[in-house]
């Protein structure tokens, strides 16, 4: 049986921990050829060789920042040549900086926004030239609820999350005469390790949080993997400019 992403060579930002660490083991069950990156790779390594060999695919850690655009560049050109083709891209990568408004910094605003935004928008310029090489080729973003519903405390985070979800839609719009899917996913409350370095010495707060999602459970990155893969695959073919929230019924 063919797997999901059976052969196609996918990029995932952001792949150190948590969520995009679970996209990348995720793609690489599913058959792709993944780069997985972070700031740096420093004990990605071994991680990386034994989930390509348990899958029987390629695992490459690969080190850049994603708003230095030589370097995103020069990673998705050598993806491109190693395996010939370049199929999606998962815009993962993020920063968060929390704090009501009245004390939000600039600098941090314009921290999240380099990271969280002008760096999509410049991956996605890049990416899709060489996808369109090749014939198509999807990008999956990786937006949050914050950005749907509100999230006080949250203001310059939910910005940059909103702004993912409108270029999203747009870039969906121009990109697909060349067949590139753009669509996001758009998290809820997901235990990651960052979760766990928040809340764990809480459970009066994550039971208060748990108590307004209908599903009843935090999500998991797992979760969030599985809806990333279905967009990235042949499946969703027909599916572009989409937002899709994996957030357990949470804001609706």
């Amino acid at each position: 049986m063919t797997r999901l992403l059976e052969g196609k060579t996918i990029l995932v930002t952001g792949a150190g921990r948590g969520v995009g660490r679970a996209v990348a083991e995720r793609f690489a069950a599913d058959g792709a050829t993944v780069f997985a990156n972070d700031l740096s790779v420093d004990g990605m390594s071994d991680w990386a060789a034994e989930c390509g060999a348990r899958y029987g695919v390629s695992v490459v850690p690969v080190a850049f920042d994603v708003t230095d655009s030589a370097s995103v560049k020069a990673t998705l050109m050598a993806a491109y040549k190693a395996t010939g083709r370049l199929d999606c891209v998962v815009n993962n990568a993020a920063v968060i900086s929390n704090s009501r408004l009245g004390m939000t910094l600039k600098s941090d605003m314009e921290h999240m926004f380099a990271v969280n935004v002008l760096a999509v928008i410049d991956i996605i310029q890049t990416a899709s030239r060489l996808m369109a090489r090749g014939g198509g080729g999807s990008f999956v973003n990786i937006a949050s609820v914050t950005a749907v519903a509100g999230s006080p405390g949250q203001v310059a985070y939910s910005a940059t999350k909103g702004a993912v979800i409108a270029l999203t839609k747009s870039a969906a719009k121009e990109l697909a005469p060349q067949h590139i899917r753009v669509n996001a996913v758009a998290p809820g409350i997901i235990r990651t390790e960052r979760f766990e370095e928040l809340y764990s010495h809480d459970g009066e707060k994550i039971d208060s949080r748990i108590e307004k999602i209908a599903m009843g459970r935090l999500g998991t990155p797992e979760d969030v993997a599985d809806a990333c893969a279905f967009l990235a695959s042949d499946r969703a073919s027909y599916i572009s400019g989409q937002i899709l929230c994996v957030d357990g019924c949470a804001t609706i």
